[in-house]
């Protein structure tokens, strides 16, 4: 079970870290003492709602956003699936794969990859996450602990500020990479 402290943990640093501040640039800012943020974000202590409230203000963040469950880090939809909306009028389905995150900046790649080797990524700054979708042939794609084979039409989103591979399993394989940066 998780306790309110560990969720209010893990949305403090999540928030700290999403602004690119620093303990003690977010504790100055909140008018509490560094040392409380670091035992807050540690999981330690039980704060008032006022020093909540402060810290939320310092991150420029609804007060709900610390109550947020974590989202989960990678999606998959495969071909077929996912939310759909028809059109009346003609024989158009759209479906669903990512919105797009408030301030976030998305890159577009077409990748064309053969077999024999696998591209092993570095992590990306903090914050990145990629969204693929596997337009030709069949790959392996994903952080390098946990990569999904994908089909043609598969759509898979992961951090891309972790680790991870992309490895051709069929010769002229194509897809579209959309990088996300929040």
């Amino acid at each position: 079970m998780t306790t309110p402290i560990s969720i209010i943990a893990s949305g403090l640093t999540r928030e700290r870290l999403r602004a690119g501040l620093s303990l003690a640039e977010v504790a100055r800012r909140a008018g509490i003492a560094k040392s409380t943020l670091s035992q807050l974000e540690a999981g330690n202590g039980n704060p008032s709602i006022e020093t909540l409230w402060s810290l939320c203000v310092a991150l420029n963040i609804p007060f709900a956003r610390l109550m947020e469950p974590v989202a989960n880090r990678m999606q998959i939809i495969r071909r077929g699936e996912g939310p759909t909306v028809s059109a009346k009028q003609a024989d158009y389905q759209a479906v669903l794969l990512a919105t797009c995150p408030p301030g976030a900046r998305r890159d577009i790649y077409l990748l064309h990859i053969q077999p024999g080797s696998e591209r092993l990524s570095q992590p990306h700054p903090l914050n990145t996450f990629e969204h693929l979708i596997l337009t030709q042939g069949r790959a392996l794609v994903g952080p390098v602990d946990s990569p999904v084979e994908l089909e043609v039409g598969d759509y898979i989103s992961y951090p891309g500020d972790e680790e991870h591979i992309f490895r051709a399993l069929e010769p002229d394989t194509l897809a579209v990479l959309v990088m996300e940066h929040i």
